[in-house]
């Protein structure tokens, strides 16, 4: 007899977390579905002296070997393939060591019985749950291949996304550390030669060069003082959005800052309306693809604007009003799935939205890098040349003393 901890969801939707002795993992299955519950994981409990689940439960999967995986599996469930089949070549032939014992655990979990869905459903660091409910409403209505394109197809559309802003802000970036480090190398290294130059020879300085060279002796002495704060900020704002009202005070108050919260409200509607688009399409019932939506929203604010509008469903009034009442969402959107709503087209405007606000955020990066750029060249041209200009006056006074 082995042990085996559970999660499964009862009648009433509670989320319940238990144990239980049973002789394989087919058994608890079997248990827990005569009480009827909704499995989500079941796994063995680990032997002392085991290898510890905590990195495979924290590991992440890339997006590209999901969309691979996902494009092959429609190939051949379209091709007439079996589910089996197609998991065993996959298992394979794939490469990915995350993904590989995943595939091989899926492909045991499905010849003992259970529905692919509760076996993905079992490896949230895999398979998320947009993706978990999009194959629930493929095996409902009998559609794996084509939900599985249309899963690669948003997962594809995300990649690109990120490859885009990442590709945009990479150049600002290196020109902010280079910088940074650049002026901590005069101001630890440089500087003080100077000094020691000058007051070996009984030069004359400026205020302004004073000034430069006391900065420099404060810098030396303290160097870990600008290292802690920094430190102390990054980790701060990480303790803070560990906790639910400092997640959404960060999250607001990306949305408040200047040019930076437009692009982020604009990134939040795009992923919103293409998440809730996909499900909806996909044949997932309205409330539980509000609640998803919610769930990978990526931003606290609006999570809480889509849980009202949740809510407001379930009182059997429309999306578009408690959306716009947020403040969140442009009057464009809202009206554009209200006019979804009314003719039964949702998806295909959330679509469009989604395709809209992409073509925005696109074109607000590179505005945004390409006044970034021309700034940091001014500010490091200013700094360095109040560096020389105070050093250099100096040096004159002492050549001409030698003179």
């Amino acid at each position: 007899m082995a042990i085996f901890l559970y999660n499964a969801i009862d009648a009433s939707g509670k989320t319940i977390k238990g144990r239980m002795d049973a002789e394989n993992q087919q058994a608890v299955l079997s248990r827990l579905h005569e009480q009827k519950f909704h499995v989500i994981d079941v796994s063995e409990k680990k032997k002392a002296g085991s290898t510890p689940a905590f990195l495979a439960k924290h590991q992440k999967i890339k997006l590209q070997t999901l969309v691979v995986f996902s494009r092959q599996f429609a190939t051949m469930i379209n091709a007439g393939i079996s589910i089996l089949k197609c998991l065993d070549i996959m298992e394979t032939q794939t490469k990915d060591p995350i993904l590989k014992p995943v595939i091989a655990q899926a492909m045991k979990d499905v010849k003992s019985g259970m529905t692919l869905t509760d076996s993905f459903a079992k490896h949230p660091n895999v398979f998320s749950k947009l993706y978990v409910n999009m194959i629930r409403a493929a095996e409902l209505g009998g559609i794996l291949d084509g939900i599985l394109d249309r899963v690669a197809g948003f997962l594809e559309n995300e990649m690109d996304i990120r490859t885009k802003i990442k590709s945009a802000m990479m150049y600002p970036i290196i020109v902010v550390v280079f910088s940074i480090a650049m002026v901590a190398a005069l101001f630890l290294f440089v500087l003080p030669k100077f000094k020691e130059i000058f007051i070996s020879m009984n030069v004359e300085m400026p205020p302004v060069t004073k000034m430069l060279f006391d900065g420099s002796a404060i810098l030396q002495a303290y160097w870990y003082v600008p290292v802690g704060l920094i430190l102390g900020t990054v980790f701060g704002i990480r303790y803070m959005g560990s906790t639910p009202e400092g997640r959404y005070k960060i999250d607001m108050f990306k949305l408040k800052v200047p040019l930076i919260g437009d692009i982020v409200q604009k990134m939040a509607i795009s992923r919103f309306a293409r998440t809730f688009g996909t499900l909806v399409s996909s044949g997932v019932p309205m409330m539980r693809a509000l609640e998803i939506v919610g769930e990978t929203a990526g931003n606290v604010v609006l999570a809480k604007a889509v849980a009202s509008a949740r809510d407001s469903v379930r009182e059997g009034q429309k999306i578009s009003a408690p959306l716009e009442a947020t403040g969140l969402f442009p009057t464009m959107v809202t009206h554009m799935i209200d006019v979804g709503e009314e003719t039964g087209r949702l998806s295909e405007m959330l679509i469009k939205v989604s395709e809209f606000y992409e073509r925005e955020v696109d074109a607000a990066v590179k505005g945004l890098t390409s006044m970034i750029e021309p700034m940091l060249i001014v500010f490091m041209g200013v700094v360095v040349g109040f560096i020389a200009v105070s050093v250099m006056g100096p040096i004159f006074k002492l050549v001409s003393s030698i003179n």
